[in-house]
């Protein structure tokens, strides 16, 4: 999963208070570099130069794609080998799709032609195979949308649209309207309905744009209906547990988090405001927001943490916390809540500078990888890229800059980028794997943090949990 979105909008000043303290000993970590108190020194010119590097990488890890794994779901960067994604033996370009909008943003015309050739030739959803729900409307519908959203070709929204009807049975079929996990995408057999609220709820930014684009309010109502079920969930602490029933509605865990499975649920609800103005949307997500704040907010050690928590009680359960709840940070400063969200990204900048590449999870006491593989996540470059348009202040800048240059290091190999097993490795050791969000996700937050596009409209746009840009493309 991954993910992250962002409505960017300028100016944006606010704060929070009222965040519980816990006097303890700080933990231990190797001396900072942190400047966030500092002036960057980085001029125009300098940026510019690192935009010229990211976008060469970018190029030259897709040519190795296009040459050995062109129509894969992935390539296999050590070995060049491919990999299927959502069901064995099926791959359907995911790499493709996830790349399309990139290559457009970098102005990589020649290779958007190439892409788009492989679309209109060869993708079809007709795979007689279950596809999980989520992971095909993030990934295929988003990215198909964003692609259509950036060269107007109408056959990518054709394709969109008759992906996402292929999995509208996840929703018709099931008594609560909270989508079964898995469907057959060429028959509509459904299955699997022991989900969470992130596979519930993820859904209402790339179907609402479908019904705006398209004039079918059934995508929007049903993505809709399912956030509330959702909601009207809550505990009598205003918390969310993250395990449901989609065929009971019942809860099935007692425990509320930030990060995976419960992420973008909350993105979700406020990006359904910003998108397309839906007071009811914003209203719930004040509703989470606050009771977060206010009973999951944790300052340990100086920094702001977002512990596990049981929903009912508030009582903390874990204080590992996961790369992609990274995040928030994000969301919280675009969605005003600026004071609490730059200080939670100091939070996973100290985990920057202790480990250079951030491990998937890491216990905050003792800050101790506890999970020390990294999957290429992207979820700190994408809260810096929401805090500099928020703030316009250049640390964030500067800490991508040191999380690009922290991945091309370590991940770089034969033919592309490789997820990392085991970050506190010296060297960091490598898997031969590449998701396929990273042609999608972090390597476009570096290019729109450093390069200054002539197409990304920097002061109205959205990227989608996926990175999918669907408004804010300046043909």
């Amino acid at each position: 999963m991954s993910r992250r979105s962002a409505l960017r909008m300028l100016g944006g000043v606010a704060a929070v208070g009222g965040l519980s303290v816990m006097s303890t000993p700080a933990a231990a970590a190797r001396p900072s570099p942190e400047i966030a108190n500092a002036s960057p020194g980085s001029t125009p010119g300098e940026w510019k130069k690192l935009a010229a590097h990211v976008r060469r990488e970018f190029l030259w890890a897709w040519r190795n794609y296009v040459e050995r794994a062109l129509g894969a779901d992935h390539i296999k960067p050590i070995s060049g080998g491919r990999e299927d994604f959502f069901v064995d033996g099926h791959s359907v370009g995911l790499s493709v799709i996830e790349a399309v909008d990139t290559l457009w943003l970098m102005e990589a015309d020649d290779e958007v032609d190439r892409a788009l050739r492989w679309i209109t030739e060869n993708l079809s959803f007709d795979v007689d195979a279950p596809f999980q729900v989520f992971e095909t409307n993030i990934r295929m519908v988003g990215g198909l949308a964003a692609a259509y959203h950036c060269t107007g070709e109408r056959r990518l929204l054709e394709l969109a649209v008759d992906c996402a009807d292929r999995l509208l049975p996840a929703f018709a079929e099931s008594p609560t309207g909270l989508p079964y996990r898995y469907v057959n995408l060429a028959t509509g057999q459904v299955s699997d309905p022991e989900t969470n609220i992130v596979e519930c709820g993820t859904y209402i930014a790339e179907f609402g744009q479908l019904s705006e684009w398209t004039g079918d309010g059934r995508y929007y109502d049903l993505a809709k209906r399912a956030m509330r079920r959702v909601f009207d969930g809550r505990t009598d602490l205003g918390l969310l547990p993250h395990d449901i029933n989609a065929e009971t509605g019942e809860w099935r865990n007692r425990q509320a988090t930030v990060g995976p499975p419960g992420d973008s649920y909350y993105e979700y609800l406020w990006d359904g405001y910003r998108l397309f103005g839906d007071d009811e949307l914003k209203q719930w997500y004040d509703t989470l927001t606050d009771a977060i704040l206010s009973t999951q907010a944790e300052r340990y050690a100086s920094n702001l943490w977002f512990p596990q928590v049981d929903a009912y009680t508030g009582e903390i359960l874990s204080r590992e916390q996961s790369v992609l709840a990274g995040f928030y940070a994000g969301l919280l400063a675009e969605s005003g809540n600026v004071e609490a969200g730059r200080a939670y990204h100091d939070s996973f900048n100290t985990v920057q500078n202790r480990f250079g590449v951030i491990p998937t999870f890491v216990d905050y006491e003792t800050m101790a990888a506890t999970y020390p593989n990294n999957a290429l996540r992207p979820e700190f470059a994408d809260s810096a890229l929401s805090l500099w348009l928020v703030t316009g202040d250049e640390v964030f800048r500067e800490r991508a800059r040191t999380h690009f240059e922290n991945m091309v290091a370590t991940s770089k190999t034969n033919y592309g980028f490789a997820s990392l097993s085991d970050v506190t490795a010296d060297p960091p050791t490598q898997q031969d794997s590449c998701p396929g969000y990273w042609w999608s996700e972090q390597m476009k937050y570096y290019w729109l943090l450093f390069s200054d596009s002539p197409r990304f409209d920097y002061r109205d746009n959205y990227l989608t949990t996926e990175a999918n840009l669907l408004r804010g493309a300046k043909r």
